[in-house]
C-alpha cells in the first residue's frame, strides 16, 4: 500500500488513482533564464523517486512537466521585469535562444542525475492559446477584472481560496505579500499581462484584451489540464509554490471547471546551506558542473538527496557533500564484488518495498541496502540490488572505467622499472606517493594495476 503526505490534507493518505493503474501526474518545471542550481536539482530528485515508486507499484505515469520560457516576472507581486527579457538584454541574445540554451543544460543535468524525463515536456510560449481559452472561461464566469496593465483574478470570488497554503486572508497585510495598486484585493493575481508598449518585448502576443503575455500561474493550469484533463492525481513542486503559484493554479482551475483540480499534492523541501535556504545571497549554490569540477559526481549529489526525507530542509555543504560521496564510492565498491546467483532475496526486497511506499522513505531505503550489502549470509544480493536500484536511480551494477591520470601512470611506471631493478626502497616511496595521491597500487601475476582509493 502506497501512502504519500498530500499538502492539501496535511495528512499522509493512502494512494488511489483516479483511474486504476494509471497516473497523471504534472511536475513545474524550469523558467529556462539561468542554470538550475542543487537547490532547484532536489527538487526534481523527489519528483523522479515518486515517478520510479509509482512505476514499482505497477501503475502506468504520464508525467507532464511545463518550461516556462515566458511570463515568470522578478515580483510575485505582478510587478518587475519578465525574467525571460531580462535576461535576453543581460546576455544580448533573444528570449527564445535564452530559453533553448537553458533548457538544453537543464535536460543535460537530467542526464547525469539519472532522473527520467517526463513524457510530456510543455513550453509556455506554444501553448498561449490554450491559456487565453482559460482566461476567456474564467471572464465569462465573473472571476476577472481588468486594469491599466492587464487581467486580474478576483480571489474574493472564490470561498475556499488559499486553501493549500491555509491562508488567513484577512491577516494577510496589503503590500507585505503583493502591492495592492489597482487590485481588488490583495491575493488577486495576474492572468494576463498587457506590453508597456508595442514591440517592446521580444514575447507578446495578440490577445481579446490587447497585446500582452501570460501570467506564470495561467501556464500551468492550461497545459496540465489539455494533457492530464481538468481533475488528475498528483502535481508536485518545491515547498515555496505552496503559498502562491499552486494557491493561483487551484483557484483559477477549479473557478474555470468546477471541479476538483488534483487529488494529491506533495512537495519538496529545501535544500539549506548554514541553516538557510540556499541561495545566491546566503551562498551553498552550485550547479551540477560546478560540483563536477569540484571533483563531486552527480550521482553522489542524488545519494546525498536521499539521506533527509523530501519533506524535510537537507543541509548542504561541500563537506557533507564529501561523506555522501565516499558513502557511495565505498557502496559501489562493495556491490562490485557481489557475485550474481540469479535469485532475488525478497526479505530484503519487501523491506524496501515497505519503506519507499511510505511516504517515499529514502534514508530508510538507503538503510535497507545497506544492512542487505553487509548480511554475509543473505542471498540473492545481485538481483536485489538491480530491483532495488530501479527506484534509487544510482548505477549500483554499473562498471565505471577509471581514467588513471598521466602523472599517476608515470609515478606507476617509474615504480614498476625499480622493482624489476630490485630498488624496492624507491619502489616503497613510489607506492607512497601514489597513495598520497588517492590512488593505490596492486602487484599481480600480470603486473600491477592502479586503483582509485
Amino acid at each position: 500500500m502506497l501512502k504519500l503526505y498530500n499538502t492539501l490534507s496535511r495528512k499522509k493518505e493512502e494512494f488511489k488513482p483516479i483511474k486504476k493503474g494509471e497516473v497523471g501526474m504534472y511536475t513545474c518545471g524550469p523558467t529556462v533564464y539561468w542554470y538550475q542550481h542543487i537547490g532547484n536539482l532536489r527538487s526534481y530528485i523527489f519528483s523522479d523517486i515518486l515517478k520510479r515508486v509509482l512505476l514499482w507499484n505497477g501503475y502506468k505515469v504520464k508525467q507532464v512537466m511545463n518550461v516556462t520560457d515566458v511570463g515568470h516576472l522578478t515580483s510575485d507581486a505582478d510587478i518587475g521585469e519578465d525574467k525571460m527579457e531580462k535576461a535576453a538584454k543581460k546576455e544580448g541574445k533573444s528570449a527564445w535562444q535564452i530559453a533553448e540554451f537553458y533548457w538544453k543544460i537543464f535536460r543535460e543535468d537530467f542526464k547525469k542525475l539519472n532522473i527520467t524525463e517526463p513524457d510530456i515536456w510543455c513550453k509556455a510560449t506554444e501553448h498561449i492559446p490554450e491559456q487565453i481559452a482559460l482566461i476567456q472561461k474564467l471572464e465569462k464566469k465573473g472571476y476577472t477584472y481588468k486594469t491599466s496593465d492587464g487581467i486580474y483574478f478576483n480571489t474574493s470570488k472564490l470561498k475556499d481560496y488559499g486553501k493549500l497554503a491555509r491562508l488567513k486572508i484577512k491577516g494577510l497585510e496589503a503590500g507585505k505579500r503583493i502591492a495592492l495598486g489597482e487590485k481588488k484585493n490583495k491575493t488577486d493575481f495576474a492572468l494576463w499581462k498587457f506590453s508597456e508598449e508595442k514591440g517592446k518585448r521580444q514575447q507578446e502576443w495578440d490577445s481579446p484584451w490587447r497585446i500582452g503575455f501570460p501570467g506564470w500561474h495561467i501556464e500551468c493550469s492550461a497545459m496540465s489540464m489539455k494533457y492530464l484533463g481538468e481533475h488528475f492525481d498528483i502535481h508536485t513542486g518545491g515547498e515555496d509554490h505552496i503559498p502562491i503559484h499552486h494557491t493561483n493554479e487551484i483557484a483559477q482551475s477549479e473557478a474555470a471547471t468546477g471541479k476538483k483540480f488534483v487529488n494529491y499534492w506533495l512537495h519538496g523541501a529545501f535544500l539549506t546551506f548554514k541553516g538557510e535556504k540556499v541561495s545566491k545571497s546566503k551562498g551553498g549554490l552550485y550547479t551540477i558542473s560546478e560540483l563536477e569540477e569540484k571533483g563531486f559526481s552527480p550521482l553522489a549529489y542524488r545519494y546525498f538527496t536521499f539521506t533527509a526525507h523530501y519533506k524535510t530542509p537537507l543541509n548542504f555543504s561541500l563537506e557533507n557533500l564529501k561523506q555522501a560521496q565516499q558513502a557511495y564510492k565505498r557502496l559501489k565498491n562493495i556491490v562490485s564484488e557481489i557475485k550474481d546467483d540469479k535469485q532475488i532475496n525478497q526479505k530484503y526486497l519487501d523491506k524496501f518495498e515497505f519503506v519507499i511506499n511510505n511516504d517515499l522513505d529514502m534514508p530508510s531505503a538507503l538503510v535497507v541496502l545497506w544492512e542487505l550489502v553487509r548480511d554475509k549470509k543473505a542471498k540473492g544480493k545481485y538481483r536485489t540490488i538491480e530491483k532495488i536500484d530501479e527506484v534509487l536511480g544510482l548505477d549500483l551494477l554499473k562498471k565505471e572505467k577509471e581514467e588513471v591520470p598521466k602523472a599517476i601512470q608515470e609515478l606507476a611506471k617509474q615504480r614498476e622499472k625499480a622493482r624489476k631493478e630490485t630498488n624496492f626502497e624507491l619502489a616503497d616511496k613510489l607506492r607512497e606517493e601514489i597513495k598520497k595521491k588517492g590512488w593505490i597500487v596492486e602487484d599481480t601475476e600480470k603486473g600491477s594495476k592502479v586503483k582509485k582509493i
